[in-house]
């Protein structure tokens, strides 16, 4: 290590993970990084993303200052503005959308990192709220509605959600879900390849049910393919099945139990079967194994939540481990005690369901959002209401939302857009203004969220480790200036109090924000004391003996049965299966990945490539296709052209395309932040908008194909 050099304590948020870092730092560059052993929660882990964490800082792609678009198509150009002149622009045309066509013109999307930069958690939610439309989207309704609904419906808050206790379970039973990959997700789980190992010594197991033999399959000590899309019936078949043969356990506080039983009499494990593939006895030892145990957790993820029947399925889950009594039990499912309790402080609102729905297609808003799958037709449908401006924060929705090739074309004809991003990108090429917030490295980090989702309750404060630019600006404070410009430009709304606390909140830094809550919060932690441990303060294993206290039902109980499910059930009893030779395709992820960003950084894009259509054998044979030959994959909505590769880890009938590519796209005349050597497609050029679940999440999975 030279002179220069120094080692400090960093954290990448790059994921729900938020592994603990030591990083070498040498003449503001990131020439080094490791996992820190000294954290309590990732113990020295690092995946090839938190290596590669420096490069985003260093990146020659990535946007300081702000810049708008000159021209349009072929002739268009982007010069740079000063940051008075960008926000003073964007805050006039904003203004001059709501005032001629009513606020409901003005949509705005939020991409997945908001939840991992705590600028955006404390300011940018605040700004999104004060436009007072009905037309915000998310990355949510691509992702986890059915989980955070759930949450709403059975414990009264979207986001009072157990996690696995994966440190004490003897049955780990994921379904749909990737950990090896994803180091977690609605779980914050570093080390996970440890912990497993850790499970696996002490005697325990972990099943896995998923149509594609997973990176986590092929560590389980059983895997069993189910047909996409059909998860419902397997959940169901196990459920009845520990209902029917006496074997639940529910605890004193959970109500309805017997109409559960009526509701899914007919749900049968032989019904199961012939639905999913997964063998009926099968269904019912792994039921019986799940009654069983010394604490068992089964845990439901994206491959459950992004299909038709995602509420149903997080719903079945969620039940398993209710009548099992596994919730609120040491190996079981678990709450944590973050020391910013953002669920009991009211930091997130409680969520619903269908208090407004959208003007085209009547689609219900669930937890303050619309689904993004209407996004583009509220864009294209003339009307009242019509969405005629667009502010995106860090997303990027034409690759990572349904039928993204349509909503590419329909943003050429926005009146104004806007975006607050690091990137260019197949997105963002479509605004006005970009307006460039300093990244990772250089602002000061707190976990909100993903501390309330842990597999351990601890707390870290990570200050910024490389200082911003002079002409740059934190994500908070673009927030802040451009609520302060909007507010003079708008009829004022709310109350005068309400006003005069927005402004003063929007005034306050992050981390002075995070040691008032730290301060007055129940935990002891200040942030004078994370300051002096940098890697973090270790608060515990996750402890029992938390419900029904921490409810936010009126009456401290769960009823187990929501209407809303219970009308859906109907609906899963007509699904029919797809029978007609089409192929059903799903998606993946790698390590190596990240949604749709970071296919810029070299280390994260060299060696073998990872955009193939992954196919069965049996079935490449029956269509008279080879391995290694271009195909053409067609849905409803379009048709992509990529190599596809043989693999006996998809089971037959299934397809798969990673998500989060297809960066080069017909009409993108700028060069946007992707390295060359990245190919593939966008899985999202076939998903379909119209295949949504109750919740109004995209049923990403299990979409109808055919290869030729």
């Amino acid at each position: 290590m030279s002179e220069k050099a120094a080692e400090r304590v960093g954290v990448c948020n790059l994921c729900e993970a938020a592994c603990g870092l030591l990083l070498t730092i040498e003449d503001g560059r990131v020439t080094r990084a490791r996992g820190n052993p000294d954290d309590p929660l990732s113990r020295g882990h690092i995946c090839p993303k938190g290596v590669a964490l420096g490069d985003v800082h260093a990146d020659p792609d990535r946007l300081r200052r702000p810049v708008r678009r000159i021209g349009d198509g072929e002739a268009a150009r982007w010069e740079e503005m000063s940051w008075d002149e960008a926000l003073d622009l964007v805050a006039d045309r904003l203004a001059g959308v709501v005032r001629e066509h009513g606020r409901d013109a003005v949509a705005v999307y939020l991409g997945n990192p908001n939840a991992h930069s705590l600028g955006s958690m404390t300011h940018g939610t605040a700004l999104v709220k004060s436009l007072r439309t009905r037309n915000p989207f998310s990355a949510t309704s691509v992702d986890q509605l059915p989980h955070q609904l759930i949450g709403h419906l059975l414990y009264g808050h979207q986001l009072l959600l157990p996690v696995p206790d994966i440190d004490r379970t003897s049955l780990f039973v994921v379904i749909g879900g990737n950990p090896m990959a994803s180091n977690g997700s609605l779980m914050t789980v570093p080390d996970f390849p440890r912990r497993l190992r850790a499970l696996q010594e002490r005697g325990g197991r972990m099943v896995v049910l998923d149509p594609r033999r997973t990176e986590t399959a092929q560590r389980a000590d059983e895997h069993h393919f189910v047909r996409p899309g059909t998860d419902a019936w397997v959940l169901l078949a196990v459920l009845r099945t520990i209902l029917d043969e006496g074997l639940a356990t529910p605890p004193a506080w959970l109500d309805d139990v017997d109409d559960v039983r009526a509701a899914i009499a007919d749900f049968t494990p032989d019904a199961a079967e012939r639905a999913s593939g997964v063998p009926a006895a099968t269904i019912e030892r792994l039921a019986r194994e799940i009654a069983a145990a010394d604490g068992a957790a089964v845990y439901g993820r994206m491959g459950v939540s992004t299909q038709e029947f995602g509420l149903v399925c997080q719903w079945a889950v969620q039940l398993i481990n209710l009548v099992t009594g596994n919730v609120d039990r040491e190996g079981g499912m678990m709450l944590t005690r973050p020391a910013i309790d953002i669920v009991g402080r009211g930091l997130i609102g409680r969520g619903g369901h269908a208090r407004w729905r959208s003007r085209v297609r009547q689609a219900p808003e669930t937890g303050g959002e619309l689904p993004v799958s209407v996004l583009r037709e509220e864009m294209e449908t003339p009307g009242e209401g019509q969405v005629r401006a667009l502010l995106t924060i860090a997303g990027n929705p034409v690759l990572s939302t349904p039928d993204g090739a349509a909503l590419d074309r329909a943003m050429d004809d926005l009146d104004f857009m806007v975006s607050i991003d690091i990137y260019l990108n197949e997105t963002t090429r479509h605004a006005d203004v970009i307006l460039p917030p300093t990244t990772l490295l250089e602002r000061d980090h707190y976990d909100l969220v993903f501390h309330a989702l842990a597999v351990r309750d601890t707390a870290r404060f990570t200050p910024a480790l490389l200082p911003k630019g002079r002409d740059q600006r934190h994500d908070w404070q673009i927030f802040r200036d451009l609520h302060a410009r909007l507010q003079q430009r708008l009829p004022a709304g709310g109350s005068l109090r309400s006003r005069l606390t927005a402004r003063a909140r929007m005034s306050m830094s992050p981390t002075f924000l995070v040691g008032m809550l730290l301060r007055t919060g129940r935990s002891g932690v200040t942030l004078t004391d994370l300051r002096r441990t940098p890697q973090g303060v270790d608060l515990g294993p996750l402890t029992p003996g938390q419900l029904p206290q921490r409810l936010f039902t009126r009456d401290k109980r769960v009823r187990a049965l929501p209407g809303i499910v219970g009308d859906d059930l109907a609906r899963l009893r007509t699904q029919q299966p797809v029978d007609d030779g089409r192929l059903l395709l799903i998606g993946r992820r790698h390590q190596r990945d990240c949604n749709s960003w970071l296919h810029n950084t070299e280390r994260l894009t060299r060696g073998q490539a990872r955009h193939h259509l992954l196919m069965h054998p049996g079935d490449l044979a029956e269509r008279g296709l080879v391995d290694g030959a271009t195909v053409t994959v067609t849905s409803r909505v379009g048709s992509v052209q990529v190599e596809v590769r043989a693999s006996e880890d998809v089971m037959r009938g299934v397809v798969s395309l990673p998500h989060g590519y297809g960066h080069q796209r017909p009409g993108a005349n700028v060069r946007l932040a992707v390295a060359e050597s990245v190919v593939g497609v966008s899985i999202n050029d076939l998903t379909d908008p119209e295949r949504l679940d109750v919740s109004g999440n995209a049923a990403l999975s299990g979409v109808p194909v055919t290869v030729a």
